[in-house]
């Protein structure tokens, strides 16, 4: 039996930000670029009573809350403090999997601080946050990842959550099927449409029906509803997406669009060259001005040798688009997909940076 802590900090870039400008205190502060086509990074919790959200973009939440501050985002500082937060992840436990610069597994089945159970450690590293670094943080304990990354969330912000092995049960019966990883949008329709609306519900479903609307990942949804995950934190993730992309000031046709898929080309190629990744699959990424998001790649016979083999590889994708030439783009990205094993010597990538341009990480 694992004991699992989900660490989230609570809406991090934004509270760094008050945190080191004791004037937003208490104010709507709102990380983003200003600009026509900016994205919000982050949202202070008084943001949000505006309905402001992540990822929205920063004019509609301008318009939500006209007195929020904005400020442009700093990720070199967000980084130097996410290792602060990772070094008394490392007082506990070695076993740490971070999924981004505020969210991380830590598997404290086996810990070194002494403490008598797995809730008493949560407790300690957001006391030691909340002391050592003047932010907070929620935690959710479970069995499992995934429980557990669903507590994390149940008493936020600067909550603490514990899920006993003898409570998951009682705990995922009245679950919403939309707080269960990978349901998204469609898959909560297909299942609503079944009269699934719980976890509960899916234990009870007919198992053939479900399997036809929903096919391979029926199996997936079935377990998790019955709180099985056997997922390991893992210490060391392997990137399998390596990419970057721009959003432009203003729309553009597809035709006017190599010198920007080139400067991105170049970009990737660096980065795969400097942390030492190969992949035969290259990506083109477009997103159209009504917001459609299209992707084309091609799995090529062999790596690409060079620079301008990967360029030319990715602008040969260009003719696999079916949209009509007077189609107008407001972002393109470059990448590549199914990245092959790093050499051991190269130290683990940086997590991505979620507004700018994007270095997948699984």
């Amino acid at each position: 039996m694992r004991k699992i802590v989900h660490i989230d900090m609570d809406a991090f870039y934004a509270s760094v930000e008050q945190r080191d400008r004791p004037e937003l205190i208490g104010r709507p502060t709102v990380v983003a670029w200003k600009g026509p086509r900016s994205v919000v990074c982050a949202a202070s919790y008084e943001a949000r009573r505006f309905g402001i959200r992540s990822a929205m973009p920063a004019m509609r939440a301008a318009r939500l809350c006209p007195h929020a501050e904005f400020i442009p985002p700093d990720f070199k500082r967000y980084k130097a403090v996410s290792r602060q937060v990772q070094a008394i992840y490392r007082r506990y436990t070695d076993q740490i999997e971070p999924l981004s610069l505020d969210e991380a597994y830590l598997d404290v089945t086996e810990q070194r601080g002494g403490l008598a159970t797995a809730t008493e450690v949560a407790e300690a590293i957001r006391s030691a946050i909340r002391e050592e670094l003047a932010l907070t943080a929620s935690a959710g304990v479970a069995p499992n990842k995934f429980i557990a990354k669903i507590a994390s969330d149940w008493r936020k912000p600067d909550g603490l959550f514990v899920v006993p092995p003898h409570r998951v049960d009682a705990f995922l019966e009245p679950l919403p099927v939309a707080k269960i990883p990978g349901v998204g949008r469609v898959t909560q329709g297909k299942l609503e449409a079944l009269g699934i609306q719980t976890a509960g519900d899916l234990r009870r479903s007919d198992v053939p029906v479900l399997h036809q609307q929903l096919g391979q990942y029926a199996e997936r949804l079935l377990q998790l509803a019955w709180g099985q995950d056997d997922s390991p934190v893992r210490t060391e993730r392997r990137r399998k997406s390596l990419s970057a992309e721009d959003t432009f000031s203003d729309d553009r046709p597809l035709s006017e669009l190599e010198p920007d898929i080139r400067r991105l080309a170049q970009k990737v190629w660096q980065q795969a060259e400097r942390e030492q990744y190969r992949s035969r699959t290259v990506l083109l990424k477009l997103k159209t001005r009504a917001f459609v998001t299209l992707t084309r790649q091609q799995t090529l016979v062999a790596p690409p040798p060079s620079l301008e083999a990967f360029t030319q590889s990715v602008l040969a994708l260009r003719h696999r688009v079916d949209l009509p030439a007077t189609t107008l783009y407001r972002l393109v990205g470059v990448g590549f997909q199914q990245l092959m094993q790093p050499a051991p010597a190269v130290s683990q990538p940086s997590l991505f940076d979620p507004c700018g341009s994007t270095n997948q990480v699984p």
